[in-house]
């Protein structure tokens, strides 16, 4: 099957439900982000997300998803950990690590999708260059999602915004559709060409999540089958949020406040 025929395309009515689960999804990860100091397990960070979402009534995608089932309702990604990381309640963080939380909220039957990467405690200016980067990259990707463009200008504007800084973007994973499922048609890879790929339009949703590497852009699957570390062990980074295609600016869906966002 076509990416063309797996994109599901929202009412505004849909979306409107998108907006109170990506504003969960920002409430999460802003309760997590707050728990970030050394000696604080990573077990302890998944166990606020979990609380979190309760207290909304929701449930994370993540959970119980694919094979092996993932044990976690949020990952945590560390250092040359660069997405996938599992919580476990011995993995304590440390002074100067990278931290990178991926977060999706089940909301009425829709899912919000978003992460970011921060540090813990005093980061090298290496690790602080990477943040400011891949933060970059997301937010070039987000102006190009415009109706009218492809997605193969979204994947090239993160690529060139990334690469013009020196530093690697991963070929081997993507953003991708998000609505009733947390994957749906298109995929938008981070890397591509301009004026490629699926045509952008009104009430599609899709969630941009350049991950980014200070070496080599080649990766590696860890025997636990989820986590996925640079093949160099060099540091990366991780920012994503789930994004509506418009009439006119891209709305980012996964805010703290309910209230439009645009770019």
């Amino acid at each position: 099957m076509s990416l063309e025929r797996q994109i599901n395309v929202k009412t505004p009515a849909q979306i409107k439900i998108m907006r109170e689960a990506g504003h969960i999804n920002a409430t999460i990860l802003a309760r997590v982000r707050e728990l970030l100091q050394p000696g604080v397990t990573t077990a302890d960070l998944n166990a606020a997300a979990e609380e979190t979402l309760k207290s909304f009534g929701c449930v994370s995608p993540f959970k119980g998803y694919g094979q092996p089932p993932y044990p976690a309702s949020i990952t945590v990604s560390i250092n040359d950990e660069m997405v996938h990381g599992i919580p476990h309640p011995k993995r304590k963080l440390k002074n100067g690590d990278l931290v990178s939380i991926d977060c999706g909220t089940i909301h009425e039957g829709y899912v919000a999708d978003s992460a970011f990467s921060a540090g813990v405690g005093e980061i090298s200016s290496a690790a602080a260059h990477l943040l400011e980067v891949t933060e970059g990259a997301l937010y070039a990707g987000i102006e190009k999602m415009r109706s009218g463009n492809r997605t193969g200008d979204v994947s090239a504007a993160i690529q060139e915004y990334v690469e013009s800084r020196g530093l690697q973007v991963t070929r081997e994973y993507t953003g991708h559709g998000v609505g009733k499922k947390m994957h749906e048609g298109p995929q938008v890879p981070n890397v591509g060409m301009a004026g490629s790929g699926v045509l952008l339009r009104p009430g599609m949703t899709i969630a941009l999540e350049p991950m980014v590497l200070i070496g080599t852009y080649e990766t590696r699957v860890l025997p636990d089958r989820w986590t996925v570390v640079s093949a160099d062990g060099s540091l990366t980074a991780h920012f994503e949020h789930t994004v509506a295609v418009t009439e006119g600016d891209p709305l980012i869906l996964t805010v703290p406040q309910p209230q439009q966002t645009t770019v």
